[in-house]
């Protein structure tokens, strides 16, 4: 019953920060820094939070096994958002910065996700998000990093978190040198590094199971103040952990036609070096197609990418992965456990993410 009602309260928050930020009209690129290519990322410093920028998040996605050999995926994301509100308001409880979070769980056993959010004016010691390093927090929901080591837990009515995340060596650059350009524009643009093959362990709560679980994750941490040009519709994002200890980011903006805006990522076998892919070698080819029952959204939940004349092909843990947020974040999207093929063969696991294909209608 606490879950319930915390998720609640939580719910029309999120709705009540959204509306007013509508309403105010928001914070426009120009009144953050911009992202520019030639800034070096520095660790641990990069870690944490970029408060000068409008938008960042810590994005983590993986797969979980428990002692019965039964996979899942999970999601766990953390978003720090500017508003432009309040810069000259000396008031601490001005709401200058949003954090946001979103956790999911994929589980076959149940045909669709597990999903609880929750949104919070950033507000010591309610939530927040600390400069230099890893730590990013809504109530008694956290990401943080220490020697080396991350470590989240999210509580829900639906599903508990409790997870140790290692990663294997250091961060992974996107781009060129962290510098993640998104459109033919550079001024489109994020600083980007992953942390692919994080080993992970812990528990996983569903209904009244208690699980202890092992699997493998992937973390993004990305920040910006303007990604996409008004044009753009959309993106599709792929992050995969290979067999081989290696892993491929690969993502595509999509024109409001469906047309690829630009595409970009980064491939890497084994110990080798990381390989960045540019527009002329990344090509997305949408296959199967799968419509939500709930929003009508149309998503291609089966895919092949193409790199360098090389065909992959992406399949779904299972289909109806979509997070409908429009009673919170009014954000609807897929995103969801995705096995990397090759040949027949699995060659990696990850996460699949795309996001544009729900068009709001009168009504919804």
């Amino acid at each position: 019953m606490k879950h319930r009602r915390r998720d609640a309260l939580q719910t029309i928050l999120a709705a009540a920060l959204c509306l007013g930020l509508t309403l105010l009209g928001g914070a426009a690129a120009k009144d953050f820094a911009p992202v520019l290519e030639g800034h070096r990322l520095a660790f641990p410093e990069d870690n944490g939070a970029h408060p000068k920028y409008r938008t960042e998040w810590w994005y983590i996605t993986g797969w979980l096994t428990d002692a019965e050999g039964h996979d899942r995926g999970f999601q766990v994301t953390f978003f720090r958002v500017g508003t432009g509100l309040g810069a000259d308001n000396p008031s601490r409880f001005a709401p200058r910065q949003l954090i946001l979070a979103h956790a999911a769980i994929a589980d076959p056993a149940t045909g669709h996700l597990l999903h609880a959010e929750r949104a919070e004016r950033a507000l010591d010691p309610l939530s927040g998000a600390s400069v230099g390093n890893t730590h990013v927090w809504i109530d008694d929901w956290s990401l943080s990093q220490e020697n080396g080591v991350y470590q989240t837990t999210i509580h829900s009515a639906s599903f508990d978190l409790e997870l140790t995340l290692t990663p294997p060596g250091p961060p992974q650059l996107n781009g060129r040198d962290g510098f993640s350009q998104k459109t033919p524009d550079p001024a489109n643009a994020s600083d980007y590094y992953s942390r692919p093959q994080l080993a992970v362990e812990g528990g996983l709560r569903l209904a009244d199971q208690d699980l202890r679980v092992s699997g493998q994750a992937w973390l993004d941490h990305e920040w910006s103040s303007q990604i996409l040009p008004e044009t753009a519709q959309g993106w599709d994002w792929i992050g995969i952990n290979l067999n081989d200890g290696g892993s491929l980011m690969a993502f595509r903006m999509r024109h409001r036609d469906g047309s690829t805006l630009w595409a970009g990522g980064t491939l890497r076998h084994g110990d080798e070096e990381a390989q960045i892919l540019s527009p002329d070698q990344l090509h997305f080819e949408p296959g199967r197609r799968w419509q939500s029952p709930r929003t009508g959204a149309v998503y291609p939940v089966e895919w092949v990418i193409e790199i360098d004349g090389r065909q992959l092909t992406l399949s779904p843990l299972m289909d109806d992965q979509e997070l409908d947020g429009r009673r919170s974040t009014g954000a609807v999207y897929w995103e969801g456990a995705t096995r990397l093929l090759e040949d027949g063969q699995e060659i990696g696991r990850g996460y699949l993410e795309m996001t544009g294909y729900w068009r709001r209608q009168t009504g919804l």
